[in-house]
């Protein structure tokens, strides 16, 4: 063999050595998500609103015998979509109710005897049929008095466009096959006080649900705000920053080793961020540090009361004058949340972003379990953290960003046989840090915050 050969060799040798590292490594995007974040159609979703603005009134309260009027009819109607859908897909969905009679006077909201009833449609994961992902709508409606069910309460943006939204959902991804179920749903009773949920929260934690994150959408069609802004490249997320159970061993960790706003919710609202700036254009995803609005509520909450995941997607700018309204005209302005507020390309963008994390979501590892931290008085951090059981797993990513940082900054991919790696001269007293599972595909689970030290060796 002469030189030139010898250097041949050498450097495919070491372009051999170079593919494989590359191949080791997950592929950074997926371009499924990039058709799933655009798939969502403002036509079917205009004419899914108008159906249920024609209703005529959706209150907790209203018809439940008319074929016409009420929210009963809604609640058919919704079924009887679900249904076409899931006709489609070869019966890929399971349709269910959910229901409970709530006393009239037992809740100051309650005024009468009523039936709170949910209708779920559940793609069941083809791994992991008990571990969920879910997107919620809220079905009912409501005018200027929560309890009047008689007067028109068109409800078109809250919450038709949420409503709306959870059914194109299913349209869009039951085209397609996840190892974890995604469970679209209709809450009822929102108005009235979140009794849908709170329902729904309570069977799953007593059925002992994996719940991933909840993405509540509520209101997410008006880009003309209250303040004379007109807005569709922004959306807001809602989200806790820690789970509101626990208890003084994690507030003392809180206190001494960081985490107050590095809970599963805040996780699931930085991994919202993060997929929007990846897949979507032209769209921000507003990570808002608050539970809700100032004083106001929604159906994340009663799932994050039960201890799991959930945050709020909507619409950056709000409409005052279109939410809890009678129709009516006053001094030249029209008050009542009517067909005409709504922006139905702004709609389908934020539906986009929800199918769009649900996929990911769905086809993810599950996340890492007992994360541990240590690197006290040291020039490196490690961590720590029991290894993934699951197929598809190809590594782990560990996050770490400074602390006053909203969203993770800087990452470190593991190959899977890696369980415990230090990062060498990454001051632990400057950044606050976390664990994600990764799958073949690039799919990455939410990152996971240590909450356990490292015993000392």
């Amino acid at each position: 063999m002469n030189w030139k050969s010898s250097i041949v060799c050498v450097l495919l040798l070491g372009a051999s050595h170079l593919l494989t590292a590359q191949n080791a490594l997950p592929p950074q995007s997926d371009p499924k998500l990039y058709t799933i974040a655009n798939a969502a159609s403002p036509q079917r979703l205009e004419a899914d609103i108008r159906k249920l603005v024609n209703f005529g009134t959706r209150n907790t309260f209203s018809d439940t015998v008319s074929t016409t009027r009420g929210i009963g009819a809604a609640r058919r109607w919704i079924k009887s979509e679900f249904e076409k859908i899931s006709s489609a897909c070869n019966s890929c969905l399971e349709i269910k109710t959910q229901s409970e009679f709530l006393k009239g006077g037992s809740n100051p909201r309650i005024t009468q005897d009523v039936t709170v009833v949910n209708i779920l449609a559940i793609q069941r994961g083809t791994r992991y049929p008990n571990r969920y992902v879910i997107m919620s709508g809220d079905i009912d409606s409501r005018v200027s008095n929560a309890s009047d069910a008689t007067k028109d309460s068109p409800g078109a943006n809250d919450n038709g466009t949420g409503m709306a939204g959870a059914i194109e959902a299913a349209r869009v991804l039951s085209k397609y096959k996840f190892p974890v179920s995604i469970i679209y749903v209709g809450l009822s009773g929102e108005e009235q006080g979140l009794w849908g949920g709170q329902h729904m929260a309570k069977i799953a934690k007593a059925e002992g649900w994996d719940i991933i994150g909840v993405l509540n959408n509520d209101m997410i069609g008006n880009i003309e705000g209250i303040n004379g802004e007109i807005d569709n490249t922004t959306f807001r997320v809602f989200s806790e920053p820690t789970p509101p159970q626990e208890g003084e061993r994690e507030r003392t960790w809180r206190r001494v080793y960081g985490g107050e706003v590095d809970g599963p919710s805040r996780q699931l609202a930085r991994y919202i961020d993060r997929l929007t700036d990846q897949y979507c254009t032209n769209l921000d995803a507003i990570m808002i540090y608050r539970l809700d609005r100032f004083g106001r509520g929604g159906h994340h909450r009663p799932f994050n009361d039960e201890g799991f995941a959930g945050v709020r997607i909507m619409e950056t700018h709000e409409q005052y004058q279109r939410q809890h309204q009678d129709l009516r005209t006053e001094d030249g302005i029209k008050y009542g949340d009517v067909i005409e507020g709504v922006n139905f390309p702004y709609a389908a963008k934020l539906t986009g972003v929800n199918m769009m994390v649900m996929a990911a979501l769905a086809s993810a590892p599950p996340e890492p379990k007992n994360v541990q931290i240590g690197g006290i008085v040291l020039p490196s951090t490690r961590l720590k953290w029991d290894a993934v059981n699951d197929p598809d797993i190809i590594g782990y990513k560990l996050y770490w960003r400074e602390t006053t940082a909203a969203q993770w900054q800087h990452s470190r991919f593991v190959d899977k046989s890696v369980t415990d790696f230090t990062l060498e001269n990454v001051i632990i007293d400057n950044y606050l840090f976390g664990v994600a599972s990764v799958g073949k595909d690039g799919h990455e689970s939410l990152v996971v915050y240590p909450t356990t030290l490292i015993a000392r060796r």
